[in-house]
């Protein structure tokens, strides 16, 4: 099944989804501290 990621710019990034299907929102965190 098609997915799309759409992030809050308008920005949109196509892929493929697995498991039972869901409309779901949520929150996108990238963390680059070095260790």
């Amino acid at each position: 099944m098609k997915r799309h990621l759409i992030l809050e710019d308008g920005t949109v990034f196509e892929g493929l989804g697995f498991g039972a299907p869901a409309t779901t929102f949520g929150e996108i965190i990238f963390h680059t501290a070095m260790t």
